[in-house]
């Protein structure tokens, strides 16, 4: 269950990351602007899948947004934190531009180490009835 609930996480993590890093590079923003642009992204569609979800279960809108917050956001900060932070010391990453195997790489190495390392996270969050325990019950029969 931690493994998928991470997989969910990375899927709408990697998406704004993505979009935050090539928007960044495309327009030539700053290390730090570019990496606030793909964190806020990050956060903004990671969100955005958890609520598409609990709101096909009939939930309104306000309280999708309070379980998306409640099961996602420990995971997405855990998650942002390491992915840039790879992104981050890995030389000539954040410089390489799209074109760049080198910024291709240290991405989808930077998402992989995201992955690996929040998993614990999140089954520690799960057998403690929070993070995506708290979706559970809006998956039921799904």
């Amino acid at each position: 269950m931690a493994a998928q609930a991470t997989l969910h996480c990375l899927t709408g993590c990697a998406i704004g990351e993505v979009l935050g890093m090539v928007i960044g590079a495309w327009a030539g923003l700053s290390n730090v602007a570019t990496i606030v642009l793909a964190v806020a992204l990050a956060f903004v569609f990671g969100y955005a899948l958890t609520m598409r979800g609990v709101l096909r279960a009939g939930v309104d809108f306000r309280s999708a947004l309070k379980v998306a917050l409640a099961a996602d956001t420990i995971s997405i900060a855990v998650m942002e934190i390491l992915d840039n932070g790879v992104m981050l010391i890995v030389p000539g990453a954040m410089d390489a531009g799209l074109a760049s195997w080198l910024f291709w790489v240290a991405l989808a190495g930077a998402l992989l180490v995201a992955f690996v390392l929040t998993t614990p996270v999140n089954k520690w969050l799960i057998s403690r009835g929070k993070g995506h325990a708290v979706i559970h019950q809006y998956h039921q029969g799904h």
